[in-house]
């Protein structure tokens, strides 16, 4: 057992080595999936969700949220390979919004009751974009790979499981949050995404206020795979002078989104 166990190990630590990507934040990461692979799997789970998840179809909505995440594509750096990207609302309760390979952006009306304000959606939508241009789907794909039993796993995956895979919502398939680094690494590519977009990136720590402020009897952030609010606004308040620079930038140079429903 020992010998299979070292064996396990020398081998994920040469496809760790081989394999090794840097994320947006500078992160080593292990990538064992192409991105047009990813982008397919992640295109098949968002059209799955379409066809079994009432959509929002109100101009206004759509008309609001396709402003703010249109601002934020805008400043976007990505090199995933994704040469357009899909937005849908759906008509959800749950304060919930997600990002697919592909460029596929779903967001729940429940989420408009916690983002009061275009710019705390742009934190939350920033947010989800980057999961997807820092890659945490293909890292949790590849992750997958190496303890299942490589790409012929995969294919034993139903949509809906991929769906939660790749950071769809919780209610479709089964949801495997991302880790407390994606979650941090997500926030502070996030956050640059907003400010270069024009946004006020201060709503960020507002956003997550509102959802502390929401939730009540969540496990402790040392059980929990997300950083607890209170640490993430710590981590916004400290990259805020960065961001606010940023801002202001954006703002000297025309970009001031207004996004209103």
């Amino acid at each position: 057992m020992r010998g299979t166990t070292r064996f396990s190990l020398f081998l994920f630590l040469i496809l760790f080595i081989s394999q090794c990507q840097t994320s947006p934040t500078g992160r080593r990461q292990l990538i064992l999936v192409k991105d047009p692979q990813m982008n397919q799997l992640g295109a098949e789970a968002f059209q799955d969700m379409k066809s079994k998840i009432p959509i929002e179809r109100s101009e206004a909505i759509n008309r609001y949220v396709n402003c703010i995440v249109q601002a934020e594509l805008a400043v976007t750096e990505d090199d995933t390979g994704v040469t357009s990207w899909e937005v849908v609302v759906f008509k959800e309760n749950s304060p919930n919004a997600f990002a697919l390979p592909g460029g596929k952006i779903g967001v729940h009306t429940g989420m408009l009751s916690v983002a009061k304000t275009s710019d705390q959606l742009a934190a939350v939508i920033g947010h989800e974009i980057g999961h997807v241009i820092a890659r945490h789907g293909n890292e949790r794909v590849s992750q997958n790979q190496v303890t299942q039993g490589g790409m012929e796993a995969l294919s034993k995956i139903g949509k809906g499981e991929m769906a939660g895979i790749l950071g769809g919502g919780a209610k479709f398939g089964i949801l495997l949050p991302f880790s407390r680094k994606h979650e941090s690494e997500a926030d502070i590519i996030g956050l640059e995404i907003m400010s270069k977009s024009g946004f006020d990136p201060r709503e960020s720590v507002t956003l997550w206020e509102n959802m502390s402020a929401m939730s009540s009897g969540k496990p402790n952030e040392l059980l929990s795979t997300h950083p607890s609010d209170e640490t993430r606004m710590k981590q916004l308040n400290e990259k805020m002078p960065g961001a606010l620079e940023l801002r202001q930038k954006a703002v000297q140079e025309g970009r001031i989104p207004s996004c209103k429903l």
